[in-house]
This record gives structure tokens, sequence and C-alpha cells, in this order.
């Protein structure tokens, strides 16, 4: 069980024993690919599902620091929040692997706060967009969310 992110193809794979495999489009970082802590771009490399976070929010739930603000997202809100980096619905928070490329000091993933999550609809997907996270859109995320498990392993490559 492993999900394979594609930052050329912006796509996300996730591949089971038993099942069909998940393609879902996906948006990484605009500044493209990176290790580095304030880099705003997606690490690269081996990682691990550290937390699954969201279990039974509603769809278009908001996050803030990795708890619900018991917000629900709508354009509304948006125009309230013009400069906010909406973070949706679920969290998959990743944590690298590989000592010193994306695990530990100035690299580690986890401490950069590198998620897979939600965004909202109106957001494109198929083109870099984000601050370093992987985005998705709302259904294909809660698909995801209920397909994998802490732990699992997740590779993303610059390919």
């Amino acid at each position: 069980m492993t999900v394979y992110i594609s930052i050329a193809q912006q796509q996300l794979r996730h591949e089971r024993n038993g099942y069909p495999p998940f393609v879902a489009a996906i948006s990484t970082a605009s500044k493209g690919a990176g290790q580095c802590k304030g880099s705003e771009q997606t690490p690269l490399g081996v990682h691990r599902i550290r937390a699954l976070i969201g279990e039974g929010a509603p769809e278009n739930a908001v996050f803030v620091g990795r708890r619900p603000t018991g917000e629900i997202y709508t354009p509304a809100l948006a125009l309230r929040y013009p400069r906010r980096d909406w973070i949706l619905t679920r969290i998959l928070w990743l944590c690298g692997e590989e000592p010193g490329f994306n695990r530990l000091g100035s690299v580690d993933s986890m401490a950069r706060y590198i998620y897979i999550h939600g965004t909202p609809d109106t957001e494109p997907m198929g083109i870099p967009a984000s601050h370093g996270c992987i985005r998705m859109h709302n259904p294909d995320l809660l698909t995801l969310f209920g397909r994998v498990h802490t732990g699992e392993k997740v590779i993303i490559s610059d390919r």
C-alpha cells in the first residue's frame, strides 16, 4: 500500500493490494520541489503518513494548526479572509523517512507541516499552486482518506 505523488504530472496515485488504483489530480507547490524549511516547496522522497486528521468532520470543515475552527468554507468566508491558505476537510500529515534529506534539521517535512489536504473546489488542480503541501479537491481527499492508514508509505517524485 503506497501513495505515489508525481509533481511533473500533478497526480496522486494510491495502490492497495486487491483494489483498483485510485488516481486524482493534485496541486503541489507553485515554487517547485525542494526540501528546505521556509522554501514553500514540496519535498521529495519517501515519507510516511504520520497522522490522519479530521475523521468525522464535515466536508469543507476549516482547519488551522491541524484543529477544526468550527467554520465551514463558503465563498462568503473566503471573501472575509482573502489571505488564508485554506486547509479543508481532512489532513494527512507527512513525515520524512530519509535523515538529512526530508527528515531532521532544516529539511524535516513533519516540522515543515507538509500535508495532503483539501482545498476549495474553485482552486485548480493539475497545476502547481500550493505553498508546499499537496492539495486535493475535497471529494477526492475523502476517497483517499478512506483508503489509507497511519504509517502508510508516500513517495513524492519530481517525475
